[in-house]
């Protein structure tokens, strides 16, 4: 039987399940547990890191000697176990001020008071240790499409990030902020809805070396995100990643190749997982549920490594050209080389006749998945 056992060198990071009912996100729905017995449970799963945002930890209104209170609880729970603090967020979705956005609101006090929040949150996150700082932007944008354009958005939320990456690097905290893209509700008009709009949003701004994403890995599109993964990764722009793709079982072969980039790119950064059990299935549910999600990574894992070690498979690589592809056809270019390549003579059909033999290639990696290999 393959070792599943975890190990921090994985960061394996959690966020505090949702609290149960038909809308976890209301403002008076109490946490499903406290933030410092969520930190001991992940500890004894085997956890690396808890991911928690600030009204989390204190909702809206807290005295400062509750504040001070909470803060002592959860701090002593990191340094009694030595789980890390993955990511720390900024809420800007769960209070109705921000219904309509928040660094792109129609008024002006509601994006200074989200700055404000975010600001305070930014600083409790460096009190904290966590290297990344996320904003979700599936909650950004304009809400009826009338009422702005796309492109004030997206002047607005720039503004915004420019602003907590001049305070991250006038105080040094050692912080990397991770943008959230998503399509956000139902009308769509979220400001950075897919990674690609995201990856091309960060190289405008004023510090992109500062910024990064935090994509999520969705049942409904885990080839789509597998992919724009790849792109954060080889834009060097992948901050996190939310894994909730590895639970469930819809598209096994596209989680697969998931895990795959994970682990042979040297990505080092959270593999977060938000819990979130079947409906009506909490409680101490959740530590089973944790620990599965822990192990159907670490099983990836192992079909990974596998899949590097299985010489049949290894030969349908080599043969499906897939170390061809990572070699350079021309270079950079030159005047030389555009004049040698234009004086070639290639014959398509010889061409057309060496084939590659994807088929097998994908037939070995269904067996592998389905332990027939």
């Amino acid at each position: 039987m393959t070792d599943l056992h975890t190990s921090p060198e994985r960061r394996f990071s959690f966020g505090l399940p949702p609290s149960p009912g038909p809308d976890p996100t209301r403002d008076s729905a109490p946490l499903l547990i406290e933030p410092w017995d969520f930190v001991h449970g992940l500890a004894e799963i085997g956890a690396w890191g808890v991911a928690i945002h600030d009204d989390e930890l204190f909702p809206p209104g807290a005295t400062p000697q509750e504040r001070h209170s909470v803060l002592g609880k959860f701090q002593a729970a990191l340094d009694n176990t030595g789980v890390a603090v993955s990511m720390f967020a900024t809420d800007l979705s769960r209070h109705p001020v921000f219904a309509g956005g928040a660094f792109t609101a129609p008024d002006g006090d509601v994006r200074r008071c989200a700055l404000q929040k975010s600001l305070r949150a930014v600083e409790l996150g460096a009190e904290l240790g966590a290297p990344i700082h996320v904003l979700n932007a599936a909650h950004e944008g304009i809400a009826a499409t009338a009422a702005g354009t796309p492109t004030e958005a997206l002047d607005r939320y720039r503004e915004a990030i420019n602003f907590l990456c001049g305070r991250v690097r006038d105080q040094d905290y050692p912080i990397t902020f991770a943008l959230a893209p998503g399509a956000g509700e139902p009308t769509g008009n979220a400001v950075l809805p897919t990674i690609g709009h995201a990856l091309a949003f960060i190289e405008m701004l004023d510090h992109p070396d500062m910024v990064g994403l935090l994509p999520t890995a969705t049942l409904e599109s885990s080839q789509s995100t597998y992919r724009g993964v790849a792109q954060a990764i080889w834009s060097g722009r992948l901050a996190a990643i939310d894994l909730n793709v590895t639970q469930g079982s819809a598209g096994l072969k596209d989680m697969f190749f998931l895990v795959k980039i994970l682990e042979e790119s040297g990505y080092l950064g959270p593999r977060h997982f938000g819990p979130r059990p079947y409906r009506g299935e909490y409680g101490g549910d959740v530590w089973d549920f944790a620990a599965g999600w822990m192990r159907t990574y670490s099983a990836l894992a192992a079909k990974v490594r596998r899949f590097a070690d299985d010489p049949d498979i290894q030969a349908a690589v080599a043969e499906a050209g897939v170390r061809e592809l990572s070699e350079s056809a021309v270079g950079r270019y030159s005047t030389a080389e555009a004049q040698q390549l234009a004086g070639r003579n290639f014959d398509l059909d010889a061409l057309v006749e060496n084939g590659h033999q994807h088929d097998r290639l994908d037939r070995l990696i269904t067996d592998l998945l389905l332990g027939l290999r």
